[in-house]
């Protein structure tokens, strides 16, 4: 699954993709949890490594579709 933030004051984004097995809706509660409080939102990527981002510098959040949803090809909808 890919998360991609938007950082306050930046024109970059930051791009972090989780592990295949990563849920969802673990992840966007976490999300929520953060960005409700003033925290620091933690999200381990796939290779396991850590990446915390200050709540009061995110900008925007794009959730991707999980991996196993995604299709290419004739399969596509």
């Amino acid at each position: 699954m890919d998360v991609r933030i938007g950082i306050v004051q930046t024109v970059k984004e930051l791009e972090v993709d989780l592990a295949e097995e990563a849920d969802r809706d673990a992840v966007l509660a976490d999300i929520d949890a953060a960005l409700s409080g003033d925290s620091v939102l933690w999200l381990t990527d796939k290779k396991g490594r850590r990446v915390g981002i200050p709540a009061a510098k995110i900008a925007w959040v794009e959730v991707g579709a999980p991996d196993k949803d995604r299709r290419v090809g004739f399969g596509a909808p």
